[in-house]
Parts: structure tokens; sequence; C-alpha cells
């Protein structure tokens, strides 16, 4: 079975890199050292649950937490992680105008 070419540099020089956690074999490339999977999956995380964290980190809990009880990732990219337009949305909370927490 022939290597596949890197999806960055387009070389054929690449050798297998050992598995990711599912059990995908991983691939280096020997010309620009990208690492990579072949046929990767994406899987989309639904509008709801994106909800549900953005609400979760407006509560201050640790990406950690947040991780285990909504059951997805913990690493995100920089451009994939919220900017929290919810902190917006929400507004202050009662009492909090006269400073009485």
């Amino acid at each position: 079975m022939p290597m596949p070419p890197c999806p960055d540099c387009t070389s054929e020089r690449t050798v297998k890199n050992g598995h990711i956690h599912t059990g995908k074999q991983r691939y280096l490339c020997r010309n620009c050292g990208r690492q990579f999977v072949e046929n990767p999956t994406n899987k989309v995380i639904d509008k709801l649950t994106r909800e549900l964290i953005d609400r979760l980190l407006l509560e201050r809990l640790s990406m950690a937490g947040i991780a285990r009880a909504v059951q997805v990732s913990e690493i995100m990219s920089p451009a994939k992680r919220p900017r929290h337009p919810l902190k917006l949305r929400f507004g202050p909370k009662k009492g909090a105008a006269d400073g009485a927490m």
C-alpha cells in the first residue's frame, strides 16, 4: 500500500508515525514535518451543545470540567474557540446595578 501524499506540501516522502486515539494510522511528512491522518473525520458539535458550553463558560467552570460534563474534546483551536457573544445577551445580574451581590 503506497503512503499518502502530504496534504500541505504534496510530497510523497511520508512515513507511518503511530496511531491516533481512535486507532487510525498517523503519518509524518519527511519534507515539511507535518503530521496528518488519511481521511480525517470532522465531528461537529451541535448548536444546543455549543450554547450549553457558552453558558457553562460564563459560570466560570474550567474547560476540563465542561469537556467532561458535555462529553466533548477539551482541545479547541484558537479559530474555533467561542468569543462569548452570550455575555452581551444576558446583561447584568439582578441587583448588580446597585452594587449588591
